[in-house]
């Protein structure tokens, strides 16, 4: 399973959502990848996402930005956002996009409401992960009005920080919702 991450500019919150969702979902799998709407290409990260990353022991340096395109669109199977902007921008690239898109946000209280409600049917976590997706429609009226993650570009660290910290909370509870159950066993007479 492809998740592709998309912001504005494919320098802030799009690359650290890329970079952090394999210490979230360490499935092999699972790969992650980012894209902006309106990015310049081949730029680096944003100095104050790389000193975040670097702090959790992520190497940022070879991450060079680019924009969304059809192609990049078509290859993704499930793909966040962080302002519904973005979800828009996506569906003009890419109209049947719209089905598997999400903001991060959203998405993160769909896994946990479809956890909870035992409708993440699959063993594996890309099967819960697509089965999430598929309930969407369904789920979406029980759902709390979702968030954005404002855009931190040209901001102070803290700005960085706070969506770095949204970020990390929505891929923390797509991951436990999405864990497979502990193994049951029965104990030793």
């Amino acid at each position: 399973m492809r998740i592709l991450f998309v912001c504005t500019g494919n320098i802030c919150r799009s690359p650290m959502g890329e970079l952090l969702l394999p210490r979230f979902l360490p499935d092999p799998g699972i790969t992650s990848d980012s894209a902006g709407t309106r990015g310049l290409p081949q730029h680096p990260i944003d100095p104050n996402s790389a000193k975040l990353m670097s702090y959790a022991n992520i190497d940022s340096s070879s991450f060079r930005s680019k924009r969304i395109t059809p192609q990049i669109a078509a290859d993704a199977d499930l793909i966040l956002c962080f302002e519904q902007h973005h979800i828009r921008d996506v569906a003009t690239v890419l109209p049947q996009a719209a089905r598997y898109t999400f903001l991060l946000t959203d998405f993160a209280n769909l896994c946990g409401y479809c956890a909870q409600q035992g409708m993440l049917a699959g063993t594996t976590r890309e099967q819960k992960l697509v089965a999430a997706i598929n309930n969407a429609s369904l789920v979406r009226p029980m759902l709390p009005d979702p968030m954005t993650i404002p855009d931190p570009y040209r901001k102070d660290l803290t700005a960085f920080v706070q969506a770095h910290n949204a970020i990390c909370q929505s891929l923390d509870l797509i991951a436990r919702a999405t864990a497979a159950p502990a193994p049951t066993g029965h104990p030793a007479a």
